[in-house]
């Protein structure tokens, strides 16, 4: 099999693109994992199917696959690399078009600084849409991981997020924690868990294990759902930069009632055909 690819990354966070707007994707989930080894496939954090949308209401679909070959329901890098590779392949035909992810509808507009802007959509704190396992929706919850007890705050940005206020970003134990908490029970269809420290009322930095992957040097959803809850807390302003170990991005949100705004890059590394 010969299977013709892009690799592209938004702040490091990785991405293998394939052009299914012709044929549909036909990878196995091992055949998914196999592309995903970095020693052996091509290497990714992520997988990116490109395909045609069924609705004239939106531009193009797209699909997510994590690298163990489990699907997800959003990706803010990802969604921004997939707007870069429309737009350079002269697929976009507006300044702002909408596109279908996994979970519904986002849009996009590609700047002239070369970033690319998302509207993810409202944050929802719901814990049945997250899904959360608890009887109502609190501020933060507490759930048991080993020997200790773990506080966090949960929201979906498209998929689920557990984030932990910590006091120093570089002392966070973000394996340790993030991979017991992203597959606990009170997560049904697990999480990614995002760290934050609070610089300021304009700034945050984050690191962030993603289910399925592990820690990343970049997670769009993450830092929205970062920026949200600390935005929900009152602790910071309507617009904040989030600092991530692969570079920063500018999320801005006013609040309930108004959609979440998501700002960054997307870099295109090289081309490529997978000989299987």
């Amino acid at each position: 099999m010969a299977l013709a690819f892009s690799k592209m990354h938004g702040l490091g966070n990785d991405f293998v693109i394939l052009d299914c707007r012709e044929h549909p994707l036909a990878l196995t989930i091992e055949d998914i994992r196999r592309l995903a080894d970095r020693h052996r496939g091509v290497g990714f954090d992520q997988l990116l199917s490109i395909e045609t949308s069924h609705d004239p209401a939106h531009a193009f679909a797209y699909g997510i696959w994590n690298r163990d070959g489990s699907p997800s329901g959003q990706c803010g890098n990802g969604v921004r690399c997939v707007a870069a590779w429309l737009a350079r392949e002269g697929a976009l035909d507006a300044a702002e078009v909408s596109l279908m992810s996994p979970s519904g509808p986002v849009r996009v507009a590609c700047l002239a600084d070369g970033r690319v802007r998302v509207n993810m959509g409202e944050p929802d704190f719901s814990p049945a849409t997250i899904p959360l396992a608890v009887d109502g929706e609190a501020d933060t919850y507490r759930t048991r991981i080993d020997d200790g007890t773990i506080t966090f705050a949960a929201v979906s940005m498209g998929n689920p997020h557990a984030v932990i206020a910590v006091d120093g970003i570089a002392q966070a134990h973000v394996t340790q924690i993030g991979a017991r908490l992203s597959s606990a029970a009170i997560f049904p269809q697990g999480c990614n868990v995002g760290f934050v420290e609070r610089r300021s009322r304009t700034s945050l930095a984050l690191r962030v294990w993603e289910r399925g992957v592990g820690e990343t040097l970049a997670c769009g959803t993450g830092a929205c759902a970062a920026m949200a809850v600390q935005r929900k807390h009152g602790l910071v302003d309507d617009t904040v930069d989030v600092q991530l170990p692969g570079g920063s991005l500018e999320i801005h949100w006013q609040g309930p009632g108004h959609p979440l705004w998501m700002t960054g890059p997307a870099s295109f590394s090289f081309e490529g055909t997978w000989h299987e």
